[in-house]
């Protein structure tokens, strides 16, 4: 299969992920087709991406060699399932979280669909196994999961089914990578894949950590923004232990694998994430930080991106 046969990419789902899947592609030159099965909802999206372009490019952080409005030129918004996927050589779903209603979906995209275009899931969580289980030919399948916001964060994990063809995860990759994604393949699916695997450790511990009275909401933060996230921006865990050791990997677990077997046999188990008192005073305490009402919200979103942005722009130069 090759991407270069075609241009077009159909997204199915307007909302955020989807709205933003179809700025990366656009970013690369291709031609997207947004699809909203709700009326008016694709037009929107197009209409919001139309702002977001040209936000963009006026803040000189537009992707792609292509100015806005040549961006915007290459996308389309679709009611009718099958116009929008017409003429598609990769279809990327961006449905809402559930899995019936995805399993619906790829049900319809195959009825219209020729058997060498790629179904593609946007899916966080759920395996390619139970997502693609009722598609006929699901050696053309997998999922491109995301990170939140997809335009700032590049990182794609590509997580295969048990029967995706090579060929598939390859023109895949090839394609995430041309618009500028940083696509990782897992070898096999695994409940959360590989991103939310890790976050979900961190997640628990920073969570136990705050319960147990050890550290603050606020301290425990600063301890991945200000430490562990300084290198993990642009290293990851395997090169950080690889060059904190004067011989590399084998000579830091030689020095300090001991403790660290130490300290994992410390951890807890798996908290309580709401209902309990302990979980409350977790969210009581983020809250006189940050008020969960919409205005605080959205402000420290968009001070997120902006940073995401001014980061990305790093990265790229360095």
């Amino acid at each position: 299969m090759s991407s270069s046969d075609t241009k077009i990419i159909t997204v199915i789902g307007s909302g955020l992920i989807g709205r933003s899947w179809a700025m990366v592609f656009v970013s690369g030159g291709y031609s997207v087709k947004i699809y909203d099965n709700q009326p008016g909802q694709s037009a929107k999206a197009v209409a919001e991406i139309r702002k977001q372009l040209e936000e963009l490019q006026e803040a000189h952080m537009l992707r792609g060699e292509l100015e806005a409005t040549k961006q915007l030129a290459l996308l389309s918004s679709h009611e009718d399932l099958a116009t929008a996927l017409e003429g598609a050589f990769f279809i990327q779903e961006c449905v809402f979280e559930q899995l019936e209603v995805k399993q619906s979906v790829f049900q319809d995209i195959e009825r219209l669909v020729g058997k060498d275009v790629i179904l593609s899931s946007s899916t966080s969580c759920l395996v390619p196994s139970k997502v693609f289980s009722k598609v006929q030919n699901r050696s053309r399948c997998l999922v491109s999961h995301p990170v939140n916001p997809p335009y700032y964060v590049k990182l794609v994990e590509l997580v295969p089914h048990p029967e995706t063809a090579a060929a598939v995860m390859d023109t895949t990759h090839f394609l995430m990578t041309k618009v500028g994604q940083a696509p990782v393949r897992l070898r096999k699916e695994i409940d959360g894949f590989a991103l939310n695997r890790v976050q979900a450790a961190i997640i628990a511990e920073s969570w136990r950590l705050v319960q147990d009275g050890v550290i603050s909401v606020e301290d425990i933060d600063l301890v991945m923004s200000e430490g562990l996230g300084m290198r993990y921006a642009f290293i990851g865990p395997m090169e950080t232990m690889h060059l904190n050791a004067p011989a590399g990997l084998e000579d830091y677990m030689k020095r300090y694998g001991e403790g660290i077997r130490r300290i994992l046999t410390s951890f807890g188990p798996v908290p309580d994430f709401s209902g309990s008192e302990g979980a409350k005073s977790i969210v009581n305490e983020m809250c006189q930080l940050i008020p969960g009402d919409q205005q605080h919200l959205s402000a420290r979103m968009e001070r997120r991106d902006q940073l995401l942005m001014g980061l990305a722009q790093l990265k790229k130069d360095d």
